[in-house]
């Protein structure tokens, strides 16, 4: 099956966690990737790993919420690839507070990164796509974006990655490019842990917690969110668009 096989990959926030399993993933598929970062090193030691796997990727430096840094980024990688086929909008950062202690700036940030980068990374790399008539958008949102206590910057920015992941779909579906979305729940990364000692708490216990709460019992990986990441971003999931995919153990169904 054709898959991703051949394909250029744009991962964005790929230097760890989710993005870093999402570029290993789509380059053991078969693509080549351009593994970015707003640290170009981090970037380029998840592209030497790729390589070492026997993979095709180079590591890649840019502030997503910065045009001129994007737009260098898709430069570099169309020069060394010849293209630019699939693009996942993973970049993002948390800044986790209740409303009334909420700042300016811990709201900008997140609004920055989460929606302005995926609206540059979008329209820039939208342009080679429709030259080639074939394109794949992803946009990573959370479960999150259905409301979530101290996130009312990130859930905002997360239900907002679904609306342009669905208006995306409408305007660019003609010219052979899909645009979906994830929201994945729970999955285990160095951000959630991070996330759990900040709130006085350990990623075991959160991981029990989600576990015990959840259908499949257990809580989520990367690789959980890499492999619906395949299924989008794949030759055959031409007539898939528009959709919204919740990857959360079947939190969703109690």
């Amino acid at each position: 099956m054709p898959g991703v096989q051949d394909r250029v990959a744009l991962v964005t926030g790929a230097a760890q966690g989710i993005g870093a399993a999402i570029a290993a993933r789509l380059a053991a598929d078969g693509a080549k990737v351009g593994v970015l970062d707003l640290q170009q090193e981090a970037a380029q030691a998840v592209a030497d790993e790729i390589t070492a796997a026997g993979g095709t990727a180079i590591g890649l430096g840019a502030d997503v919420s910065k045009r001129d840094q994007v737009q260098a980024a898709v430069d570099t990688l169309v020069g060394e690839y010849g293209g630019l086929h699939i693009l996942i909008n993973n970049a993002g950062v948390l800044r986790d507070n209740l409303l009334f202690k909420m700042t300016d700036d811990d709201w900008t940030m997140v609004m920055e990164v989460h929606l302005r980068g995926a609206f540059l990374c979008s329209q820039i790399a939208q342009k080679h796509m429709v030259e080639a008539k074939y394109g794949r958008i992803v946009c990573m949102s959370s479960t999150s974006a259905l409301g979530n206590r101290g996130q009312s910057n990130y859930s905002t920015a997360k239900a907002g990655l679904q609306g342009l992941a669905k208006t995306l779909a409408i305007e660019l579906g003609p010219f052979g490019v899909t645009s979906n979305a994830i929201a994945p729940g729970f999955i285990e990364t160095a951000m959630t842990k991070a996330t759990a000692e900040r709130t006085g708490t350990t990623i075991e216990a959160m991981r029990e917690a989600v576990a015990a709460a959840v259908p499949v019992r257990r809580g989520g990986v990367p690789d959980d969110i890499a492999n619906t990441v395949a299924f989008f971003a794949g030759e055959e999931s031409g007539y898939v668009t528009g959709q919204v995919i919740y990857v959360d153990g079947g939190r969703g169904l109690l």
